[in-house]
C-alpha cells in the first residue's frame, strides 16, 4: 500500500511540473528562427512577458541618441535608459509583431513624453501588445540582442527590422478613424 502511494505521490508530482513546464512554453506558427535569428511572428494575440531590456515604464520619455548605424553615426530614438528604438516593415492596420526578441515599447499610463522636440508625433496605439508606443504611427519596439545602450544591432535584421529615427516617415497604415464617443481597440474602431 506505502509502495502504490509513493508510485501515485511521483506519478502526480511528474504530471505537475509537466502541467507547468507546458504552460510556460509558448509556441508561435511562423516562427523564422532561420530569418537572421528573427524570432516571432506578427499576430493579433496578447504577448508573453519578456525580460528584455526595459521595455515598458511608468513615465516613459522617449529620448534621442546618436549612434553608430551600420558604421555611420545615426541620430535615433531611445527609450528612457537610452535603448535603441526600431519599427517593424511589416507591421499592418490588422497585424503587429510579437515576439520576446522584439519586446515592444509599452506606455502603460497614458500618452509618452519626449525629452526634446520631436518632428514627428509620439502615440499609443492598443494592439496585441497592450498600450504600445507609436512615432508617426510606427508601432516601436526595443531588440533583445542590444546588451547595452547605445546599440543598434537590430537594424535591418531579416530586411525588416530598422531603427527610427526622428525623421521616420508617416506610417502608410495610419491606424483607425475613430467614431465619436466610441473607444478604438487596436486598430479597430467599431
Amino acid at each position: 500500500m506505502r509502495t502504490h502511494r509513493m508510485a501515485c505521490s511521483f506519478a502526480l508530482s511528474l504530471l505537475a511540473a509537466l502541467g507547468v513546464t507546458a504552460c510556460g512554453v509558448s509556441s508561435s506558427s511562423g516562427n523564422n528562427a532561420g530569418a537572421g535569428g528573427v524570432y516571432g511572428s506578427p499576430s493579433t494575440t496578447a504577448p508573453t512577458a519578456t525580460s528584455a531590456p526595459a521595455a515598458s515604464s511608468s513615465s516613459l520619455p522617449i529620448k534621442t541618441a546618436t549612434v553608430m548605424v551600420s558604421g555611420m553615426s545615426t541620430l535615433v530614438l531611445t527609450n528612457a535608459q537610452g535603448f535603441t528604438l526600431y519599427y517593424h516593415t511589416p507591421d499592418t492596420a490588422t497585424s503587429v509583431f510579437t515576439g520576446a526578441s522584439w519586446p515592444p515599447v509599452l506606455s502603460p499610463n497614458g500618452p509618452p513624453t519626449s525629452s526634446g522636440s520631436l518632428p514627428g508625433k509620439l502615440g499609443v496605439l492598443n494592439d496585441a501588445n497592450g498600450a504600445q508606443v507609436t512615432y508617426n504611427g510606427h508601432p516601436l519596439y526595443t531588440f533583445a540582442g542590444d546588451s547595452a545602450a547605445g546599440q543598434a544591432t537590430g537594424n535591418g535584421l531579416g530586411g525588416v527590422w530598422f531603427v527610427a529615427t526622428p525623421n521616420l516617415a508617416p506610417s502608410s497604415h495610419p491606424g483607425p478613424t475613430p467614431t465619436p464617443g466610441k473607444p478604438c481597440y487596436g486598430y479597430y474602431c467599431p
